[in-house]
């Protein structure tokens, strides 16, 4: 942090530049979902501006962001005045700050007759706070925090999130309970959701906040539904007709009125248990299922909490311990592309070795040429590193004062490194791509996205094959798959090949041939259509024939497809190559059009199924649409609404927390029974 300076006339200029800044950098957070900077520089601008009104008190007046929480609710929804305020926390960077809060703690209660004091540690989720009303066991609203007094009603979207229940599971719920909670994306399905974003030619979200963020401020609440957003919730605002003495009993209430609480919170009784728990959690922060950047720390006692009282933005009784970022600082050593599948081009940094977040990185995404510019960073820079979500390697920003004096702006080439055609970058958007079909990079991966679980699912043609079938000269594009039965001598030719290997690889062809049209479209790796969307055109058009001689109008006017998915899907089947490669597969028996479904089989009907752990008989993907074939919903996390809960091998803390709620638990032999009986046995 910059040393305060003693001047009033520089310290007022510093506070109103970091006034600014701050009050823009909250408006983006909590309205926009966009960031203009990581939480670690945020905390460090704000604990510079505590520093100057500490220094200058002057300073210190009802608009300053010392005073303030959140930010002004946009527009977008209609406004809610909570209750009782949101606040913020107060911050603890380091054991000395926390022991400094404790002690505050400890003279605050001892100057009104003292007092034993435990602390409630919870993990501090990086998600959108909201505020949940229930009236009477029934969701009234909810809304987000907002500035802190008024948020914004997104009743119609959280409704969508399987964790939130519409009716409290108590024989006699309170007349009012206004319960606070956080909104989060689970990693894996942030993973998965941005991995989608990337096929359809969108931005991917920067962390699992800035998407649930996005998710929850969908105007249209099927838009949220679509999204597997879950909730924690942690504290209680306004409450009628029941009362608590402690913190910790009020989650153990929550979680049997059917509310989802955080099976990590637990229950300390002195300052050295506390710090105990944030060492642990902060060695295993990677260990839980959604992104954590701290621990808050409560006092437990309510009647204690209130005579501690609050001040003017945060309770005096709670504190939030921020983790370290997880950020190192790498050589960056070259930046080099990748062409994908659909042509696009990405440049990504090529880094000398450096463990982030547990996991050795050597090559981190620089998204676009847009990127590389705003961001200013060289080959031979010093960069800071970070696991975008805990997820996805991403280089930050240089470290500008260790910058060679010889590192020069890097441009994206004009031509593709492995087929030398020219990259073009289309209007309006911001990335370059290859336009060659054929081009060797960009086929291998189009060829193992074609045999991939979201396209064919073509079992044995993984990338290591597809590598060997194109540098034997079997392959050379998407057709040639489907003529590979032509070539079965050659590919018992092939070494370690043994003919097992080899039938099992044409009866995976012969499968993938008949696999549905929405599927096809995707192996096709037109751009911006992803399995999502491919759906929507299947079901639209009904064939290939009649999505080829489809103008874009024609295709804009399915709901559901925008403009620039439809100009995409007219370009590609314009194009000529493209034309004789559908023309050649259609030949070779690719599916062409969409079968007549059977009757609908409603059995499970209203069934809320969680699948967990590893299934001998049935893949993920396997199970899940054999539960959602017989009208069930399959969720990704487990609430009090959940029907069962299906158990694998391995199945981490869902089992853990099924049981906690009394939900049932099926293993593989009961699920099989389930969907042939509509019941478990």
């Amino acid at each position: 942090m910059a040393d305060v300076p003693s001047d009033a006339t520089e310290a007022r200029a510093r506070h109103d530049e970091l006034t600014r800044v701050l009050r823009d950098a909250r408006y983006r957070y909590y309205v926009l979902s966009d960031p203009p900077m990581t939480d670690a520089e945020f905390d460090e601008r704000f604990a510079e501006l505590l520093a100057l009104e500490d220094a200058h008190p002057q300073l210190v007046t009802t608009a300053s962001p010392s005073q303030q929480v959140g930010a002004p609710a946009s527009t977008a929804f209609p406004p809610f005045t909570h209750l009782q305020p949101m606040l913020s926390l107060d911050n603890a960077f380091s054991r000395e700050e926390l022991e400094a809060w404790a002690q505050r703690v400890e003279r605050g209660l001892a100057a009104d007759g003292g007092g034993t004091v435990a602390y409630v540690c919870e993990l501090k989720i990086d998600g959108v706070g909201v505020n949940l009303v229930y009236r009477d066991g029934l969701l009234e609203t909810a809304a987000t925090r907002g500035n802190g007094t008024v948020g914004e009603d997104v009743t119609a979207q959280v409704l969508t999130i399987d964790d939130v229940p519409y009716r409290l599971t108590v024989d006699e719920p309170p007349a009012l309970l206004e319960i606070r909670g956080e909104i989060y994306y689970p990693l894996e399905a942030f993973e998965a959701m941005n991995a989608e974003r990337i096929e359809a030619g969108e931005e991917a979200f920067m962390n699992p906040r800035n998407g649930a963020s996005g998710a929850l401020r969908q105007k249209d609440p099927d838009v949220t539904r679509r999204r597997p957003l879950s909730v924690w919730c942690h504290g209680l605002g306004t409450v009628e007709g029941i009362s608590f003495e402690r913190h910790s009993q009020a989650l153990a209430w929550l979680r049997d009125a059917g509310l989802p609480t955080p099976l990590e919170t637990t229950v300390a009784t002195d300052i050295d248990e506390v710090v105990a728990y944030i060492d642990t959690w902060t060695d295993a922060r990677h260990d839980v299922a959604y992104e954590i950047d701290g621990v808050v720390v409560k006092v437990d006692d309510l009647a204690q909490r209130q005579r501690l009282g609050f001040t003017a933005r945060a309770p005096r009784w709670a504190i939030a311990y921020k983790m370290p970022p997880v950020e190192q600082e790498a050589t960056l050593e070259r930046i080099e592309i990748n062409v994908g599948r659909t042509g696009r081009v990405t440049p990504y940094a090529v880094l000398d070795g450096v463990v982030v977040g547990g996991v050795r990185v050597t090559h981190a995404t620089l998204h676009n040429e847009i990127q590389v510019h705003t961001k200013d960073v060289r080959e031979g820079d010093r960069v800071m590193v970070r696991r975008a979500g805990d997820v996805i390697p991403e280089v930050v920003r240089p470290v500008l004062d260790r910058r060679p004096p010889d590192a020069r702006v890097w441009s994206m080439p004009s031509d593709c490194p492995f087929c030398s055609q020219p990259l073009v970058r289309p209007e309006g958007e911001a990335h370059h791509f290859c336009e060659n079909v054929d081009c060797p990079n960009r086929l291998l991966e189009s060829l193992s996205h074609l045999a991939s679980r979201t396209a064919l699912d073509i079992e044995g043609l993984g990338e290591q094959t597809v590598e060997l079938l194109v540098e034997q000269g079997l392959v050379a594009d998407l057709a040639d798959v489907f003529r590979l039965h032509e070539h079965r001598e050659q590919l018992l030719a092939l070494e370690k090949w043994g003919e097992k290997r080899v039938d099992n690889l044409l009866a995976g062809i012969e499968a993938g041939r008949t696999q549905p049209l929405d599927r096809v479209l995707v192996a096709l790796n037109i751009r911006h259509l992803g399995p999502t969307y491919a759906k929507t055109l299947a079901r639209a058009m009904g064939s290939i024939e009649a999505i080829r001689a489809a103008e874009p109008e024609e295709l804009e006017a399915i709901d559901g497809i925008g403009p620039v998915i439809a100009r995409a899907i007219h370009s590609w089947f314009a194009t000529p190559r493209n034309a004789e490669l559908i023309d050649e597969m259609l030949s070779l028996g690719v599916t062409s059009a969409v079968e007549e479904e059977a009757g609908d089989d409603d059995r499970l009907a209203g069934w809320r199924v969680v699948v967990t752990g590893t299934l001998e008989g049935f893949t993920r993907d396997e199970a899940r649409a054999a539960l959602e074939a017989r009208g069930a919903k399959v969720t990704g996390s487990v609430s009090g609404s959940t029907s069962v809960v299906v158990v694998g091998d391995s199945p981490g803390s869902k089992r853990d927390k099924a049981e906690q709620l009394g939900v049932p638990v099926a293993d593989e032999a009961a699920f099989e029974y389930l969907l042939e009986h509509g019941r478990l046995p």
